[in-house]
């Protein structure tokens, strides 16, 4: 799709503020070094990016034989961006200052059945009724709320095309938000959202060329190509996890076989396990975060079956994590996400040698493997990044110009002081 001057204009915005936002305070000179933008194009952007009170004027520092330089900072104080995280057996939601420092979090943990949308939603808003008040925000200061749903969405009309592990199909998920949310609402997928918060506060940050692998109930890779996110034509570029690792292998929920995702998801991770020891006390077969923490606790503690499930595991991840070496020959592959944070430096280690045993030496050899250094959650994060880039496109087009969701929630939001909650689905969520 061809992008319009306005599109321009938001990116451009958005680029200026992240620059902001990494290396506050700066200068307009560093800025337009930093962007490739022309001086006075920075200057403008800064301007606009003053008159909605998104910076703020910070003082000056000298320059050599010049004037001094103007510094802008981040008015942190400016707005409130929320991001949601809807995994497939939690939701997980941050409320974030505009400097993306987090002021609050909440979490509801899904029980197995209890994934219908109706169900999803009732967490949603619960907890984000719950970073909101825990944060004492005005509702006006709540600029977006990016969500983040697992499988294939529509950004456009805020749908969830399809989520293989819940059996979603078409699914108007902001439309059912809207009814109880009145900010407006961005989606995308985990694997855009971790690829984001990389690019702006990991591993990938300054890297042309990256994949963050997203290691939780499935398995996805955010790709960064050229500097940018890469997200293809359709929006589902990185469905990774459903390409073919075993020729008739494990079935998988998306109807294929052999899928990546049934060896190196928690699922499969669960089934790894099971074939090497089926009786072993680290399974809890109706919960995946308790057997994944058992698991790594019993590799710290040196458990042979422990360290024998997370070495296969990381021989399935390793050949995997090598097709996207040779593919794409990045600069960096980070290991992210839930599973990858609990197994940590010992699955790190495992992979490492698994990839360097199928990967080509010459693009391994300028790809480093890391874990993700993100302290919070990565995909809230990256949803955020989303809610703040549809706040700067709503300011650039005003709100009825925007995407079908943006027009759903935007007028609301001008109105309204905390989301609308149904008090049936209303809940107090514990912080994380």
């Amino acid at each position: 799709m061809k992008r319009t001057s306005r599109d321009i204009r938001t990116a451009n915005r958005y680029g200026v503020l992240r620059q902001i936002i990494a290396r506050s305070p700066t200068s307009r000179q560093e800025l337009a070094a930093a962007t490739g933008l022309s001086l006075a194009t920075v200057a403008t952007l800064v301007g606009e990016l003053l008159d909605l009170g998104m910076l703020t004027e910070v003082g000056f520092e000298d320059s050599a034989g010049g004037r001094p330089r103007g510094l802008v900072a981040v008015n942190a104080s400016g707005g409130a961006l929320i991001g949601v995280d809807i995994a497939e057996t939690y939701v997980r939601v941050e409320l974030f200052d505009l400097a993306l420092n987090v002021l609050a979090r909440a979490r509801e943990g899904m029980c197995p059945g209890g994934t219908r949308p109706e169900q999803v939603v009732g967490h949603v808003v619960s907890a984000v009724g719950s970073v909101v008040t825990q944060a004492g925000v005005e509702g006006a200061r709540v600029l977006g709320v990016g969500v983040s749903v697992p499988g294939q969405v529509d950004r456009e009309t805020g749908t969830s095309e399809y989520a293989p592990n819940w059996d979603w199909h078409d699914v108007p998920l902001l439309d059912l938000l809207a009814e109880h949310i009145a900010y407006p609402l961005h989606l995308d997928n985990p694997l855009r959202a971790c690829a984001v918060a990389e690019l702006w506060f990991g591993a990938a940050r300054g890297r042309g060329d990256a994949v963050v692998v997203n290691l939780g109930t499935g398995v996805g890779a955010g790709l960064v190509l050229g500097g940018g996110l890469h997200r293809g034509v359709s929006n589902s570029a990185g469905e990774w996890g459903h390409t073919t690792l075993v020729l008739d292998g494990r079935p998988c929920h998306c109807g294929d076989r052999g899928c990546v995702e049934t060896y190196a998801g928690a699922p499969g991770i669960m089934l790894n396990l099971r074939e090497l020891s089926p009786d072993s006390p680290l399974l809890h077969p109706e919960d995946q975060t308790a057997t994944i923490d058992a698991l790594a606790r019993a590799v710290a503690a040196g458990d042979p079956v422990a360290v024998q499930a997370v070495r296969d595991t990381a021989r399935y991840l390793g050949a995997a994590i090598a097709n996207l070496v040779n593919l794409l020959d990045p600069e960096v592959v980070v290991l992210s996400s839930w599973v990858a944070a609990a197994l940590g430096e010992p699955l790190l280690r495992e992979v490492r040698e698994a990839v360097a045993r199928h990967a080509l030496k010459r693009p391994l050899a300028g790809t480093e493997i890391v874990l993700s250094p993100i302290p919070t959650d990565p995909v809230c994060l990256g949803a955020a990044t989303f809610a703040l880039e549809g706040a700067l496109s709503s300011a650039v087009r005003g709100p009825a110009a925007g995407g079908p969701a943006a027009r759903r929630a935007a007028p609301a939001a001008r109105t309204a002081s905390a989301p609308r909650t149904d008090p049936a689905r209303s809940r107090t969520a514990p912080p994380a």
